[in-house]
C-alpha cells in the first residue's frame, strides 16, 4: 500500500467517506459487460451451485444445481452456463479489422472484445477452477458432457487467466477495480465484501453492509448460517423450487451491487491508456479465437519450464507499463512518484528553446528549459525523463539545484532546426518530468520448448485426451 493511499485511508475513517485516490478510470468499461455472480458449493471448490448473470441489470438469468453432489446435474448446469457465455462470445466475432506489424505479417483483431465482471478475486479464482474441471471433459466415451461443456471449459480458463494480466479487463473483479479508484476506511481484507466497500464511496460504513441477511456474501461462497438453516434442509428434502428460490435471494443483492458499482466506476473519465490496453485485450482474444478455431488442444494443465518462463516475462513487462500509464493518465497517481523523488512537478521559469549540441553536420538541436518546483528531487543528472504532458517527448536531467532543476529536450521536436510549435514547454506553463517511461522491452531468450534442459523437465509432453480427464474431480 502506497503512502497516499494509507493516508486517504486514515482520512476516509476519519471523515467517514470513501475519498477518491484516481481522478480518471483505469480500467476499460464494455457497453455490454456481462455480469456473472458465481456461487460454489461450501467445502468443494469447484462443485458449482448457482450464477446469475447477463447484460442487462433488468434481466438477470439464474441457474442453480439443485443437487450439488449429483454429477449429471452439475454438468447440465455447465451446459446451460455455456448457453448464455457462449453466444455472448461468439457475438464479437464477426467484426475484425486487419492490422499492420512492423517486420511481421498482419494479422485480424476483433473490433470489441467480451468483458466479463465478477464481484471479487475469489470469483475469478472459482471461474478458473471451474474451468480446468471443465475443458479436458468430453462428448463421447465414458462420462460424457455436452459438447459445448469442454469449449466453455477452455474459455473460461482463458478469461481466467487473463484476469491475471496487470492492466487486462476481459475479467474484472469489481471490488478491485473500486479498490483502485477509492480508499475506504476498513482493511484491504474488509475491501473483498462488496456491500461494505460500495457503501464506504456511496455514503459511509453501515452496520446493514455488514449483515449477511441485508446484503449475503457476493460469492462463491456462501454465508454458514444460510448454509445450515436454509439450503441443507432444502437439499436434504430435495425440494428444487425451495432451494432455487432461496438461492436467487442469496444473489439479487449482489446483483444490484454489481449494477451499481458500474455506474460508479463509469462516472469517471477514462484514461489516456486504456484504450491501448483494451487493443491488447483485443488481440489477444482474438488469438485465443483463432487458436480453438484451429483444432488447437486445450490449455495444457501447467506450463512446461519454456512457458512459465515466457508467462513471468509477459507479466513483469506488463506490470512495470501498466503502473507507468496509470502515473502518466493520473495526477493523483503521479503524485506518489513525486513523493519518492521519481517524479517531480513545478512552474518553467526560462526556456533557451534554440540551445543546440555539436558543431556542424553533428549539430542536434537541445532545448534547455528550467522548472521551480517544491518537490524533492532525487535523480542523478544524466537520467532519462519523460513528462506526461508530451508524451512523445524525451527528456534528460541536467542539474538540480535550490529548487531548480534544468532539463534538456532530446527528442519529440521535430525534424527542423528549431522546435516544432508547442513542443517545448512554454514560461508560466506547469509541467511534470518523471524517471518513468514505459518503453519497450525485448523478450528475454528463451530456448525452445523441444530444448528445454533435463534440468528443467526435458521437453513438456503433448497432451493426449485420456479417460482419465473425465475421473477428474471438481476440486
Amino acid at each position: 500500500m502506497s503512502l497516499l493511499t494509507s493516508l486517504a485511508r486514515l482520512r476516509a475513517l476519519e471523515e467517514g467517506i470513501a475519498q477518491p485516490i484516481a481522478t480518471v478510470r483505469h480500467c476499460h468499461l464494455a457497453e455490454r459487460p456481462m455480469v456473472l455472480i458465481p456461487l460454489r458449493m461450501s467445502g468443494e471448490a469447484a462443485a458449482p451451485l448457482a450464477a446469475l448473470l447477463g447484460t442487462r441489470r433488468d434481466d438477470p438469468r439464474l441457474l442453480v444445481v439443485t443437487q450439488p453432489r449429483n454429477r449429471d446435474l452439475r454438468f447440465a448446469w455447465a451446459a446451460d452456463l455455456a448457453a448464455e457465455l457462449l453466444p455472448y462470445i461468439g457475438s464479437f466475432l464477426a467484426g475484425t479489422e486487419t492490422v499492420e506489424r512492423k517486420n511481421s505479417d498482419p494479422y485480424e483483431r476483433v473490433l470489441d472484445a467480451p468483458q466479463i465482471l465478477v464481484p471479487n478475486q475469489a470469483g475469478i479464482a472459482f471461474i478458473r477452477l471451474l474451468g480446468r474441471s471443465t475443458r479436458f471433459r468430453r462428448a463421447h466415451g465414458p462420462y460424457p458432457v455436452p459438447p459445448t461443456v469442454p469449449l466453455l471449459g477452455r474459455w473460461l480458463t482463458y478469461f481466467g487467466e487473463r484476469a491475471t494480466h496487470p492492466g487486462s479487463s476481459l475479467m474484472t473483479a469489481v471490488t478491485e477495480e473500486l479498490g483502485r479508484h477509492w480508499a475506504s476506511g476498513q482493511s484491504g481484507l474488509e475491501d473483498a465484501n462488496l456491500a461494505a466497500l460500495t457503501a464506504w464511496i456511496t455514503t459511509g460504513p453501515s452496520d446493514d453492509a455488514e449483515d449477511p441477511l441485508v446484503w449475503p456474501p457476493a460469492g462463491p461462497a456462501t454465508d454458514p448460517g444460510f448454509d445450515a438453516e436454509v439450503l441443507a434442509p432444502a437439499i436434504e428434502a430435495g425440494a428444487a423450487e425451495r432451494i432455487t428460490e432461496a438461492l436467487r435471494g442469496q444473489l439479487e443483492p449482489t446483483w444490484r451491487l454489481m449494477w451499481q458499482a458500474v455506474d460508479l466506476l463509469r462516472e469517471l473519465p477514462e484514461g489516456a491508456s486504456v484504450e491501448q490496453r483494451w487493443e491488447q485485450d483485443r488481440g489477444s482474444f482474438s488469438a485465443m479465437a483463432q487458436h480453438i478455431a484451429e483444432g488447437a488442444p486445450p490449455q495444457a494443465r501447467r506450463d512446461g519450464a519454456v512457458a512459465a518462463a515466457s508467462r513471468l516475462a509477459r507479466m513483469e513487462r506488463a506490470q512495470a507499463a501498466y503502473e507507468v500509464q496509470r502515473a502518466y493518465d493520473d495526477p493523483l497517481v503521479m503524485a506518489e512518484y513525486r513523493l519518492t523523488g521519481e517524479a517531480f512537478a513545478g512552474e518553467v521559469v526560462e526556456t533557451e528553446p534554440e540551445h543546440s549540441e555539436g558543431e556542424g553536420r553533428s549539430r542536434k538541436l537541445r532545448p534547455l528549459v528550467v522548472v521551480k518546483t517544491d518537490d524533492p528531487v532525487r535523480l542523478a543528472p544524466g537520467t532519462a525523463l519523460g513528462t506526461p504532458q508530451r508524451r512523445a517527448q524525451g527528456a534528460q536531467l541536467v542539474e538540480a539545484r535550490d529548487g531548480l532543476v534544468t532539463v534538456k529536450i532530446t527528442k519529440g521536436m521535430g525534424r527542423g532546426k528549431t522546435p516544432a510549435p508547442g513542443s517545448v514547454p512554454e514560461v508560466g506553463e506547469r509541467v511534470c518530468y518523471t524517471s518513468l517511461t514505459d518503453d519497450f522491452q525485448g523478450s528475454p531468450a528463451l530456448p525452445e520448448a523441444e530444448a528445454t534442459p533435463w534440468t528443467h523437465g526435458g521437453p513438456p509432453r503433448e497432451y493426449a485426451p485420456s479417460d482419465e480427464d473425465a475421473l477428474e474431480e471438481w476440486s
